[in-house]
């Protein structure tokens, strides 16, 4: 188990790495000068250059990425002064003349346009998207493993013809279209029907109560963002179902006299989940980048529609952080995937 943790640790810290250096290349060769979009095109000479060399925009390309580097790593050298110590709140390990090696959680930096911290506007952003993501998943799971089973157990029936048919339809259609769709119609067209909107963030402001929870703005999302992953779903459970039915030990269960109802889901269903769980996984960190036109279509405030918005403005500290984020979300779960395994079917060892 432990060397298994190691190997994945490894795994995930060169991932990073990699996602690291494109992420720096990628934001360092495009047009814009930081300075000027962080103090306005009317700033003067000096205040521009009082930008540049907080940033490190001074310095030649390679420092300015050893930099960049210093600002994510955990454990960095710092200034031993107080503004150091204010912007990056580390905790001194090692002084190493008037710096310090210090112990820090990752610097995002700052946003050119509002000045606020990167990490700050994560914080604020990323719990919507969270919800957003997670209540598309759990409808994709449970309506996908629902009508692959369905499907699986009545094979060759319309009840299969109509369940593939809107699996294949799922599938080919682009979340930003079936968001514009799903929104004029449901938000719009039947509006009186379905009392929901067609763009809506998950907090609003009520002049009596103050902030509130608006449930209903998040339907229509959480179905669009989730119509793929369900799609899939419903194919992969199908699939799994259908070999699992057809070994040699559910013919055994059947001859022993065992009830249709504990054949299907005590034995049948359990071994037919991996597939399923990778791919519940792996959308799940998909869906936290995919929810970024979707947000963006319905209006919600979340870390994609902030995202958007950021790169439309220039705001590269925003959107490299928001990467970097997701990247690392990814990362996670897949450890987390594989020790799942683990639980789901005995036969997976952890290596």
């Amino acid at each position: 188990m432990l060397y298994y943790a190691i190997k994945k640790g490894l795994y995930g810290f060169a991932v990073m790495a990699g996602v690291i250096v494109v992420v720096f290349i990628l934001f360092n060769i495009l047009p814009g000068d930081p300075a000027r979009m962080t103090m306005g095109q009317r700033a003067d000479v000096s205040s521009l250059q009082a930008v540049r060399k907080e940033f490190g925009l001074d310095k030649p390309k390679l420092s300015q990425f050893f930099l960049y580097l210093n600002d994510l790593s955990p454990i960095g050298i710092h200034a031993g002064t107080d503004e150091d110590q204010e912007k990056y709140q580390y905790v001194s390990l090692l002084p190493i003349g008037q710096d310090v090696l210090a112990l820090k959680w990752p610097y995002l930096r700052r946003s050119y346009q509002t000045k606020k911290e990167v990490t700050a506007i994560l914080f604020e952003t990323v719990p919507n998207t969270f919800i957003l993501a997670f209540s598309a998943m759990i409808f994709a799971t449970i309506i996908g493993l629902f009508l692959g089973v369905l499907s699986a157990v009545h094979k060759n029936t319309w009840i299969d013809r109509t369940a593939n048919s809107f699996a294949i339809l799922g599938i080919s259609a682009p979340s930003f279209f079936a968001g514009i769709i799903i929104a004029w119609l449901f938000g719009f067209v039947l509006s009186d029907y379905t009392g929901l909107n067609m763009s809506g963030s998950l907090y609003s402001y009520d002049p009596f109560k103050g902030e509130i929870i608006t449930w209903k703005n998040l339907w229509l999302p959480m179905i669009t963002l989730g119509l793929r992953p369900l799609a899939i779903i419903v194919q992969l459970t199908r699939s799994a179902m259908l070999d699992v039915l057809a070994q040699d030990y559910i013919r055994t269960a059947r001859a022993k006299g065992l009830s249709r109802h504990v054949i299907i889901y005590k034995h049948a269903l359990r071994n037919a989940l991996n597939p399923v769980i990778t791919a519940v996984s792996g959308w799940f960190a998909s869906l936290l980048a995919g929810s970024f036109f979707v947000e963006y279509i319905f209006g919600y405030n979340g870390l994609g529609r902030t995202t958007v918005n950021a790169l439309e403005m220039a705001d590269f500290p925003v959107v490299m952080g928001a990467i970097l984020f997701i990247a690392f979300v990814f990362v996670i779960i897949n450890i987390l995937v594989d020790i799942l395994y683990a639980f789901a079917d005995p036969r997976v060892k952890l290596a």
